[in-house]
């Protein structure tokens, strides 16, 4: 499709337009990117205003899970957010952690990161940092964090081995991480694959389930688990976009599946990225 820098700078320039976007253009497109549905509301995002901590000027609806609700944060833990955004899931994790824990949120996404310093600023919060950075090379030390938490980010990363291995280093030994990410069972379609849209969509970046948890597993992970899974159905009216009456129809059939899932994992004590020693 494109070279990895190429994907970095589109993810880059669409990122900096949502987030001047309405929080309801972004839910009924895939994740801001591309036209809005006007047969489903909430194509991915699931709803966090019942979470504490919740702040409505920082959720901009482009997630696809509810990771910071799976991530056993723990008052005074140390927690980082990759593509914190707006900062919607650092603020969540914030509640959680407390005035004596410190959440740390990574983008590199100028506007986005300009966008959660202002909320932070409005909210009070001197614990809660924002820093302007690229997830496979992150502005953290080596085993600074009890928690990671994303949110629908790594699917955007076109080299996801080099962001889960980061994960490990910056992670204390016996810290986790809980992710939520599109992942997908079967091909896609050609149209969709090589769309720079759906790219962005968090769609044709996503890879396949099961090399998905590979890679978490060959940096060295332990205690892998699923929280929460369920299928994402991008309507007609965004696929026709790409494809024709009859290319959709196909693809209905395929057997094909996009997914949402939470993923949960634990850096052991014995293990070094790659070592195969757990």
């Amino acid at each position: 499709m494109n070279t990895e820098q190429e994907l970095k700078d589109l993810v880059r320039q669409k990122y900096t337009e949502i987030a001047s976007q309405p929080k309801e253009i972004n839910a009924t497109s895939c994740c801001g990117a591309g036209g809005c549905s006007t047969e489903v509301y909430n194509i991915m995002s699931d709803d966090y205003t019942k979470l504490e901590g919740y702040n409505a000027d920082a959720d901009l609806g482009l997630g696809c899970g509810l990771p910071t609700e799976f991530a056993h944060i723990r008052p005074g833990d140390v927690v980082i957010d990759l593509g914190s955004g707006a900062g919607n899931d650092c603020f969540v994790a914030r509640a959680a952690t407390g005035e004596k824990g410190k959440v740390i949120g990574i983008d590199f996404t100028e506007a986005m990161i300009a966008k959660a310093r202002a909320n932070a600023d409005k909210l009070g919060f001197n614990n809660v940092e924002f820093r302007q950075g690229d997830i496979e090379k992150m502005p953290v030390t080596a085993n600074a964090a009890d928690v990671v938490i994303s949110n629908c980010v790594l699917n955007l990363v076109p080299n996801k081995r080099n962001v889960i291995n980061e994960i490990f280093r910056v992670l204390k030994t016996r810290g986790h991480f809980s992710i939520s990410d599109v992942v997908l069972q079967g091909t896609l379609p050609g149209n969709l694959q090589h769309a720079a849209e759906m790219y962005a969509g968090c769609v044709s970046g996503a890879i396949q389930k099961e090399e998905y948890l590979d890679l978490i597993q060959e940096a060295g992970f332990a205690n892998i688990t699923i929280q929460r899974e369920k299928e994402i159905v991008i309507p007609d009216d965004i696929l026709s976009n790409y494809m024709s009456a009859e290319e959709i129809a196909a693809f209905r059939t395929s057997g094909t599946g996009i997914y949402s899932i939470t993923v949960f994992a634990t850096k052991p004590d014995c293990c070094t990225p790659g070592s195969g020693c757990c």
